[in-house]
């Protein structure tokens, strides 16, 4: 029998020792998984939404936070007090086209569904929209909605069936093929009708501005706060800020994680410590036949580092798993649409081994203080324990 084969018989042995001691170290691996994957998923939608915006610069109300910049990318609804007036003077500044937005929420179906109304001549050419069934608005006037393509498939929604917005039957007109982003699962009306359905008189939730001359988008900022008392923030600085709030949760959560790892490697030493005073016979007999210390030290390493491992294993197998079923029962809000709109149990294969490498070097300093104990065992005292 060689080593390798000693070091997996030792360890199943006591077959309910070996799985509460592996249960422990799996679900810290587990828990850190499931965060790292929930966590890189967020990032992932975020920058994807970030780049499917289309804008270089976003206007928002004077004063408004991180949350609200958050809720632009989500789509979430947002308060509507900027005015037709700082719209005009914005739009009137040389070497950049603004599109006002008016984002609020409405239902489909019973589920809570973002809408927004749009200015139509320029929303088609600035999304570059691409309609999949029936036709594009016809005019300002239009009262009739698009719809996106994966919420037009979830909800099973068809050219001519009819959504009620705010009391206001309204027909389908057009579904927009599938562009990968939150545009695939929101509901869109010319911008009048939703100022008007909604009591917005002229004014509209945010601006999205897009500049001739990248080199000068600070300039344009400036130019854009002297004009107008309103926020002004680029698609960098947005993307910037919201995944630095991302990063500070997902790091606390994963730190949680840590400490559960680090929990399960105390088990280990425990599980270790256990086992050098019930084998010190056989430590003695392995002595006895010309073992040296070194033998049993690298023996019990192997075993604690058999924990590590198959621990590691099966806690990054959990955690995904966790991962995806977590993912579409987050309940929706600004942060938490990202992950259910993205696919939130895809992780980085350098970070899985990552997992694994961590949860093999906590198990194997855990085995260290047992494995000296047990090569420090003399042949004498070691053969004659019973």
């Amino acid at each position: 029998m060689n080593i390798l084969q000693m070091t997996v018989r030792n360890v199943t042995r006591r077959r309910g020792r070996f799985i509460f001691t592996l249960m422990g170290i799996t679900v810290g691996i587990a828990a850190l998984v499931t965060f790292l994957a929930l966590g890189g998923g967020l990032k992932r939608e975020i920058q994807r939404e970030a780049n499917a915006l289309g804008a270089h610069l976003i206007v928002t109300p004077k004063g408004s936070c991180a949350y609200e910049q958050v809720s632009i990318l989500a789509g979430e609804p947002l308060p509507i007090n900027i005015t037709e007036d700082e719209v005009a003077r914005v739009a009137a500044i040389d070497g950049l086209e603004a599109v006002p937005l008016i984002t609020v929420k409405t239902g489909v179906n019973n589920n809570p569904v973002p809408i927004t109304g749009v200015p139509v001549d320029q929303m088609k050419a600035f999304k570059e929209w691409r309609i999949a069934e029936g036709r594009y608005f016809s005019s300002q006037q239009d009262e009739g909605i698009l719809v996106g393509g994966r919420l037009a498939q979830d909800e099973r929604l068809a050219i001519g069936d009819t959504l009620r917005v705010r009391g206001t039957e309204m027909p389908i007109v057009g579904i927009i093929e599938r562009t990968g982003n939150r545009d695939d699962n929101a509901l869109f009306i010319p911008l009048p009708v939703a100022q008007r359905l909604f009591e917005a008189g002229d004014m509209v939730s945010y601006v999205l501005i897009r500049v001739d001359d990248l080199s000068r988008v600070d300039q344009y900022i400036l130019e854009i706060q002297e004009t107008v008392n309103l926020g002004v923030v680029s698609d960098e600085q947005l993307l910037a800020s919201v995944l630095a709030i991302v990063g500070t949760v997902g790091t606390t959560m994963q730190l949680v994680a840590v400490v559960a790892v680090l929990a399960a490697a105390f088990g280990i030493v425990n599980t270790m410590l256990t086992a050098t005073y019930e084998r010190r016979r056989e430590i003695g007999i392995l002595q006895a036949m010309g073992a040296r210390r070194r033998v049993i030290f690298t023996l019990f390493m192997l075993e604690s580092g058999f924990y590590g491992l198959l621990g590691g294993i099966t806690g990054v197998i959990a955690g995904l798993i966790a991962a995806r079923i977590a993912s579409p029962l987050i309940s929706s809000n600004a942060f938490t649409v990202f992950v259910q709109n993205g696919d939130a149990a895809m992780l980085d294969f350098s970070l899985l081994v990552t997992a694994i490498g961590f949860s093999m070097i906590a198990a194997i300093v855990a085995g260290v203080y047992p494995a000296w104990r047990a090569s420090q065992l003399s042949p004498v005292e070691a053969i004659s324990y019973e």
